[in-house]
């Protein structure tokens, strides 16, 4: 554990020095800011719940940003240390290829949960200085919100570590990130839609659904946050939400295993890699 916990403080000490931790935290929290006073304008005196029009906000933006800032941190976590020859020192001291995986993730996931966590938490300490009533369901579920949020985020570390395992140069990991990216939040959803379209106003088997949804680790995290809830009733996830039969419960766990297996993997494949 002591070996993990030094590997963890060094890429918090890189994360630190490169700027990547104030860089996302001031991102982060700037957006977030935006959204919180300018998205929810339109609510009016309807009776909505500013804080719920927040959530709903910040977790569209989280699924198109949050996975981005993931796979930047993490695409080059194993070649590019080997192109740089970093890793081939690092190794040299007594600790394991596993326990390198594990220090890194660990790291990473700290600087994206100190980022989310103070980034999106700007937005709520913004409502509540200016007098918006926050009751308690909205208060819960925008700490839902930021958990969920850090865990989406550990599935793309996990994934952006799979694919800085498999390429052999840092320029090809870069790019396969960037079509992760766009494969997962872009091409997938628009499948989705035009398979939805294609049924001609039929709704789509549950268990069919069910199974498309979990296959992409941001639909998890959209029905999680947007198809749950007071927010399902204003976000336009209440119709989809109607047809899925995915508890809070199954869709934790789907984030969970699509975070262990990429992780798994890229430790199994870094494990048997030549330096």
């Amino acid at each position: 554990m002591k070996n993990i916990l030094i590997v963890a403080a060094k890429e918090i000490r890189e994360g630190l020095r490169n700027r990547w931790v104030l860089a996302t935290t001031l991102l982060l929290a700037a957006l977030a800011l935006t959204l919180s006073f300018l998205g929810s304008a339109p609510t009016g005196n309807v009776g909505v719940n500013r804080l719920d029009v927040v959530i709903v906000s910040l977790s569209s933006l989280t699924i198109f940003l949050v996975p981005l800032i993931a796979l930047l941190l993490s695409h080059d976590a194993i070649v590019g240390e080997m192109e740089r020859g970093t890793m081939l020192l690092l190794l040299s001291y007594p600790i394991g290829r596993k326990q390198v995986i594990a220090g890194k993730f660990l790291g990473h996931i700290a600087i994206l949960s100190f980022a989310t966590l103070f980034g999106y938490g700007a937005a709520a300490v913004a409502l509540a200085a200016t007098g918006t009533a926050i009751d308690a369901a909205s208060s819960v579920a925008f700490a839902a919100m930021l958990a969920s949020s850090v865990l989406l985020g550990a599935v793309f570390v996990a994934i952006g570590y799979l694919v800085s395992g498999l390429a052999g140069e840092r320029s090809t990991a870069g790019g396969i990130a960037i079509g992760v990216w766009l494969f997962f939040v872009v091409i997938y959803d628009m499948a989705l839609l035009g398979t939805l379209v294609a049924a001609g106003g039929h709704a789509l088997p549950g268990g069919l659904l069910d199974a498309l949804l979990m296959l992409n680790p941001t639909d998890a995290y959209r029905m999680l946050n947007l198809g749950s809830g007071e927010t399902r009733a204003f976000s336009g996830m209440a119709g989809v939400a109607g047809h899925a039969g995915l508890s809070s419960a199954t869709l934790v766990g789907v984030l969970g295993a699509w975070t262990a297996a990429p992780l798994a993997l890229a430790a199994l494949i870094f494990s048997r890699r030549e330096l």
